[in-house]
């Protein structure tokens, strides 16, 4: 498995990757992925990574969202990890991960936030392997649209990493 950085040409392949995680309904409120254009927006320039196999096939992305335009927080962003359901169980979120902290910290950031479904204790026990402390449930947050949850309010734990090397003086 190779971790490398993000091109445009890896678009179409990102969005397929997030299509597929999403239709489990314990990823995202969001019901669908949309275009590159759409996840290209939503995500800061710096820290995009994705997971190759062998043959150069996508399997998994990472990526970086701000968490507010307001100054004070240009070191803190919220992650997505995506792995394709069809590779999961390989450690590929993993590396990811751990990629996209080491890569986050070279970038200046601070904190690293994470909002998961309380279900998703896959995703959750990943984050606390890497450091991540569960700070807080957000509940009710927002009502499903699709999946096995639809028309339920949903909850949300809010995980959180403070870097020991970025903001520490």
């Amino acid at each position: 498995m190779n971790i490398r950085a993000m091109t445009p040409n890896d678009g179409s392949a990102v969005v397929d990757v997030y299509h597929r995680g999403l239709q489990s309904g314990h990823a995202s409120f969001q019901e669908n992925a949309g275009t590159w254009s759409d996840w290209d927006q939503g995500h800061l320039d710096v820290c995009r990574l994705v997971a190759c196999d062998g043959n150069g096939h996508i399997c998994g992305w990472a990526g970086l969202s701000g968490v507010s335009g307001r100054c004070v927080y240009q070191g803190v962003g919220e992650i997505s990890v995506y792995v394709d359901p069809a590779s999961q169980g390989r450690g590929i979120g993993n590396m990811l991960l751990a990629s996209l902290i080491a890569q986050s910290e070279q970038n200046g950031f601070w904190s690293l936030e994470a909002g998961i479904f309380p279900e998703n204790q896959a995703s959750i026990a990943l984050h606390q392997k890497h450091g991540f402390d569960i700070v807080g449930r957000k509940r009710g947050l927002g009502r499903m649209n699709y999946g096995p949850m639809a028309g339920q309010w949903r909850d949300v734990m809010l995980l959180q990493r403070r870097s020991e090397i970025v903001g520490v003086e």
